[in-house]
């Protein structure tokens, strides 16, 4: 379904919005920051959507099913297209393979176009496809097997194939590869074949394509992952070469880990290549944006936004993309949740007197720093995003619409109560 302009036109804003604008613009003008520029770079942000995350998860699971969900990649692009309409912050989608295989590559490519979206990078599921309980015990492109390790190139090598067709410029690659116990696995052996395997991985991407390797300390193995930290991302990225880089899953951290300062060092290297937006209570949970740690993701857009000024790294070669679980709610709700909790922070992030505080960062101010940061984070810049928003053609208050429009009635009358795509 599509939203009619009509219907987009029908959510005007109040009064009270203009008037918490105008009281923004003079703020910031006090403050030395041109107000509509912010504006521009708030519209310009866009965040992939997974399309993993359209629906809620596993088939074959027993879980709550949300009704009406998504059930081919056309159909999900249906989805984020609503997402785009309402809230104009998502202009791309980020592929499983095998899980959203095209039914017909023309159709999907037209329907993209149709839809004013983009095929992002593209995601590999080497360890977690149908051959899986083949890579259980000993993984996929670090299997000690051979013959193993090829399967798992083979299907990256499919998913780049699949990504060309659709004009994605880009391969995610994450693997579960690792061990349960001490003296499983030979710990530079298995490093070594996994960087054998992602070399031909590298060399069979097209040139202008890029690889983002995914880093997490301990999913699914207890005792050993092959690529557990962001130092061995990096490292592997650099043995690779320039056109691979590290990924940032801000869920899949050791508790208290700086990720603000992992950030900044991906930055001064040029190797950040991405991030996958979540949030973590305890470790590995999936959660929404900014749900758990609001700040944090504020400290690590100041640092995304310092290192583009600073010349670290381009602002424009970082991919951004969701990367949460929705199994008990409805999808497209939570990511419209997300896509606000992150343009938030990045908002704020904008907010920060940078002159000021590289004085204070000079001198070592400390408290004084932090009170440039803090001025910023406790601004409240909902109007900034909600006027970005109407600027680009959405709605005020994208939430209100989609549940005064009823949207999620609506494609369950279309898709049925039950309807869901297969998914590992």
């Amino acid at each position: 379904m599509k939203i009619t302009e009509d219907q987009i036109a029908s959510f005007s804003t109040t009064n009270f919005h203009y008037r918490s604008v105008d009281l923004l613009r003079d703020r910031l003008s006090n403050q030395r920051l041109d107000f509509d520029d912010i504006i521009l770079k708030i519209q310009k942000f866009q965040i992939a959507i997974p399309s993993a995350a359209l629906g809620n998860g596993r088939a074959g699971a027993k879980m709550h099913r949300t009704g009406g969900e998504p059930r081919n990649l056309n159909e999900k692009l249906e989805d984020v297209g609503l997402l785009q309409q309402l809230t104009r912050k998502t202009n791309s989608i980020s592929v499983y393979i095998p899980w959203d295989t095209p039914e017909d590559y023309q159709e999907s490519k037209e329907l993209a176009v149709d839809l004013d979206l983009v095929f992002d990078s593209m995601n590999s599921t080497s360890s977690q496809d149908e051959n899986k309980q083949k890579y259980a015990a000993l993984g996929s492109l670090g299997n000690p097997d051979k013959t193993i390790r090829q399967e798992a190139i083979a299907h990256n090598e499919e998913v780049i194939s699949i990504g060309k067709k659709l004009g994605s410029k880009g391969l995610t690659v994450w693997m579960a590869d690792g061990s349960n116990f001490p003296g499983q696995s030979n710990f530079r052996n298995t490093l070594a074949w996994t960087e054998e395997s992602l070399r031909e991985i590298y060399e069979i991407m097209p040139s202008d394509w890029d690889l983002m390797l995914e880093y997490k300390p301990y999913e699914p193995n207890c005792y050993h992952t092959v690529v557990p930290d962001w130092g061995t991302s990096c490292m592997l990225a650099k043995r690779l070469g320039s056109r691979a880089k590290a990924l940032v899953d801000l869920g899949y951290h050791l508790p208290k880990t700086n990720i603000e300062q992992i950030v900044a060092t991906l930055m001064y290297q040029n190797l950040l290549g991405g991030f996958h937006f979540n949030d973590s209570k305890y470790g590995e949970d999936d959660m929404n944006p900014s749900s758990i740690k609001p700040y944090q993701l504020f400290l690590i857009f100041t640092e995304l936004i310092s290192g583009d000024l600073d010349g670290a790294q381009a602002w424009e070669s970082i991919s951004w993309m969701i990367d949460a679980s929705y199994n008990t709610q409805d999808p497209l709700v939570d990511l419209i949740q997300a896509l606000e909790a992150i343009t938030i922070a990045y908002a704020k992030a904008l907010l920060v007197d940078r002159e000021k505080l590289n004085e204070f960062q000079k001198e070592g101010q400390g408290s004084e720093a932090q009170e440039i940061l803090q001025m910023a984070y406790l601004t409240d810049v909902r109007p900034l995003v909600c006027e970005a928003r109407l600027r680009s053609g959405g709605v005020a208050e994208p939430l209100e619409a989609y549940r005064i429009l009823m949207i999620r009635n609506k494609l369950v009358q279309e898709r049925g109560a039950k309807s869901y795509s297969y998914l590992f």
